[in-house]
């Protein structure tokens, strides 16, 4: 771990390529200086369509800089995987947080405010207000 302490944020969902999108989009609405750690956790490891308890480990240990870690999800069996990965010591770095959130409008959020140099707590109230975003 090098530099400040900073929230970094996971996005599991039950595909890959819609969790590398959904982190690209992310980072490049975001961008407009260094943007906090992100990585998509997506799919099972043989590539198929589900979740992997070792991808996600990994993608929070990848972006884990000791301010805590947002884990966003897409559907409802992710939150069981990830509510069973934080009951596991040892599964997840300390610090690790599921997030209720919009999928991809709380993912910006999150790392908008994690790139601010926001804590955990304010990564998570960003990620969560985003429920009340209107589009008309």
């Amino acid at each position: 771990m090098s530099g400040r302490a900073q929230v970094g944020i996971v996005l599991v969902s039950h595909s890959g390529p819609v969790a590398e999108a959904v982190a690209d989009l992310a980072g490049g609405l975001a961008a407009g200086g260094a943007t906090a750690p992100v990585a998509a956790a997506g799919g099972t490891s043989a590539g198929g369509l589900g979740t992997s308890t070792d991808l996600i480990a990994a993608a929070a240990r990848e972006v884990d800089r000791g301010a805590g870690v947002a884990i966003l999800v897409d559907l409802g069996s992710a939150v069981l995987t990830v509510k069973a990965m934080l009951a596991e010591d040892g599964e997840l770095p300390g610090g690790a947080r599921l997030v209720d959130a919009p999928f991809v409008e709380g993912a910006v959020a999150a790392l908008v405010t994690a790139s601010a140099g926001g804590d955990l707590d304010a990564v998570e109230a960003a990620a969560t207000d985003a429920y009340d975003y209107r589009k008309v």
